[in-house]
């Protein structure tokens, strides 16, 4: 896919020149100003407005993985995670609302995936349809006034795929990829570890081709990320990274459309060696350092009120 135009520099320059000339030592406020600067040349103006309308979209999906033993919790549980968004008793809810964000959930795929320590995850169609679900998110979002997005997944077991998909664009082993997820016991990771082993094999034919890795050893919910993060991009859109799901989505939708890292700004550190690796990749360094783990964008919308500081700050509002 083509690259994508970066945000606006005069803007960022702009705002540089105008916190340089505050009655304060240089760079005073430490990352405020990167943040301030990073949000005018989203909104190519300065200084930037504070975010108005943040929308958080989630991606519900099924993994075939999740029933291989890898996670602590029974593949179920995606549903009730869905459930308690859609009820709005969630921790995502609760961060949503001191945040200022509204909340949509988009569920994709068919059914699970495959298994991909033994099968495909994706048809090529799944593909092709959970790329177009993440590109149609991110245009309704944009579409419908959000000038502050952030994504995020509810899956049990994403972080299988999440560590394969790390490990085979970044060139690492498995046991370098593979954490504890969702809290899991050695017996799990053993499971875990032989599951991401398998899956990374089977990728060996598609090399570092994102939509390749997608397909093969992915999940409808990491094709739709990485099709909404690319549109947001194109949409001219800021967006917040969440934790190691959304940042190895981030590394391909990088890769497929060039440029598209600079729309893009790193909440938090979660403790999965998955988001390590994608934030190296990325060049990124998050503004926050929490060892959450929870995923659903509760890492992201954390950084939210931070954003809307830093942007109050450098306009002196």
């Amino acid at each position: 896919m083509p690259s994508v135009a970066p945000p606006d520099d005069a803007a960022r320059t702009d705002l540089r020149r105008h916190l340089d000339g505050l009655p304060l030592p240089t760079h005073a406020l430490g990352r405020l100003e990167d943040v301030a600067a990073w949000l005018a040349a989203c909104q190519a103006r300065s200084p930037a407005r504070p975010p108005a309308a943040p929308r958080v979209v989630l991606f519900a999906a099924e993994h075939g993985i999740a029933g291989a033993g890898v996670s602590a919790f029974d593949p179920a549980e995606t549903g009730t995670r869905l459930a308690a968004v859609r009820e709005g008793t969630s921790p995502t809810n609760s961060l949503a609302t001191i945040a200022g964000a509204d909340v949509r959930v988009v569920e994709v795929g068919d059914g699970p995936s495959g298994r991909i320590d033994r099968e495909d995850a994706l048809t090529d169609a799944g593909l092709q349809a959970a790329l177009t679900a993440g590109v149609e998110a991110a245009d309704a979002a944009v579409d419908e006034g959000a000038d502050l997005l952030v994504p995020g997944e509810l899956a049990v077991g994403v972080s299988t795929p999440t560590a394969v998909l790390a490990a085979a664009i970044g060139g690492r082993e498995p046991v370098a990829v593979v954490g504890r997820g969702s809290g899991i016991d050695d017996h799990a990771w053993m499971r875990k570890a032989a599951a991401v082993r398998d899956a990374l094999r089977r990728t060996k034919a598609v090399g570092r081709d994102p939509e390749g890795l997608l397909r093969v050893a992915g999940g409808a919910d990491l094709a739709a990320l990485v099709g909404f993060l690319t549109q947001a991009a194109r949409r001219r859109t800021p967006v917040l990274l969440d934790g190691a799901a959304v940042c190895v989505a981030a590394v391909l939708a990088d890769s497929r459309s060039p440029g598209a890292r600079s729309w893009w700004l790193a909440a938090t550190r979660d403790t999965e060696p998955a988001q390590a690796l994608a934030l190296e990749l990325l060049g990124a360094d998050p503004l926050l350092l929490l060892d959450l783990r929870a995923g659903a964008a509760t890492g992201a919308l954390a950084a939210v009120p931070l954003v809307t500081m830093a942007a109050r700050v450098a306009a002196g509002s």
